[in-house]
């Protein structure tokens, strides 16, 4: 329930419900930040004023529970959408094409929103299964919702499928590029902080082994980050993208889709997404209709 006059998140048990919570969203987070940062403005933004490089891990913690707070956090999602637009509000600067730039400026914050529903789609492919046509305008529905719920007008995100794809790719052809930010979040050679999450020991053990763990985990989270991003964003940033890495990408998913459906529902689900979801069920929800959540095969 939301209060009178609050956009609502979207509905449960839709398409959203299923990708947002599910574990290999995870995986797609990286892809959709990139094709973020790839707009001048915002990856000006980042660049400046966020902690992503001395706090990676507590970062992502935020981003993450924000995210979840957008679907699952009924009441609180509201809530978390103006803690956001306030966070914004000093975030300004000039980009990379000299032009002046606030986070909170329509065409940024709309963008920021929109890259989501394109990474979905495309990683969906290979880690759960193709969207069919219902699948995807209810997506869309869904991610127009909670655009709402993050304060961006209906005037400001184009309102169908078929008015996304012509704005998608005018994006595309004029604005994105490799930013400082993008081509940090695709090197391979960068020091990152080992994590600082989680109980002592596994830290500690991490720390003794970082240095060893550390080259293949960013060489990994450069795969995924460019393979799961659209083909059409790959190529109009500049990210190369091989035949081979193809093939490669490919394999992992297949190993994803039959591993990921058969582990138990509280490993499968992050936190909120799961708690939500048995609250859902405990309170008669409705199996869902054809054309609903994502079903993995």
């Amino acid at each position: 329930m939301t209060s009178a006059g609050e956009p609502a998140p979207p509905p449960p048990g839709g398409v959203l419900w299923s990708l947002a919570g599910d574990i290999r969203g995870l995986l797609m987070l990286p892809a959709a930040l990139t094709l973020q940062v790839a707009h001048p403005a915002v990856g000006a933004g980042v660049d400046e004023h966020s902690v992503f490089r001395t706090d990676p891990w507590g970062r992502g913690e935020r981003s993450l529970s924000s995210l979840q707070l957008w679907v699952y956090g009924g009441e609180a999602a509201a809530e978390e959408g103006r803690r956001l637009r306030k966070l914004h509000r000093a975030i300004q600067g000039t980009d990379t094409r000299g032009r002046r730039y606030h986070a909170l400026t329509r065409a940024n914050y709309a963008w920021v929103h929109a890259t989501g529903f394109p990474v979905y789609r495309h990683a969906s492919r290979y880690l759960i299964r193709p969207l069919t046509e219902a699948q995807e305008r209810a997506l869309y529905r869904e991610w127009l919702q909670v655009g709402r719920v993050l304060g961006i007008h209906d005037r400001d995100m184009p309102q169908t499928i078929e008015e996304f794809w012509p704005y998608y790719r005018s994006m595309l052809a004029e604005e994105v590029e490799a930013t400082v930010v993008v081509r940090e979040l695709v090197a391979t050679d960068l020091p990152v902080p080992p994590p600082d999450r989680g109980p002592l020991v596994l830290r500690l053990v991490l720390k003794a082994l970082w240095p060893v763990l550390l080259p293949p985990l960013a060489r990994f989270r450069s795969f995924l980050t460019v393979g799961l991003m659209p083909p059409d964003a790959r190529e109009a940033i500049g990210l190369d993208w091989t035949p081979g890495q193809e093939r490669r990408l490919r394999c992992f998913g297949a190993v994803v889709r039959r591993i990921v459906p058969v582990l138990p529902e509280r490993l499968r689900y992050l936190p909120l997404a799961g708690s939500a979801r048995a609250e859902w069920r405990a309170a008669g929800g409705l199996r869902p209709r054809p054309g609903g959540p994502v079903r993995s095969g």
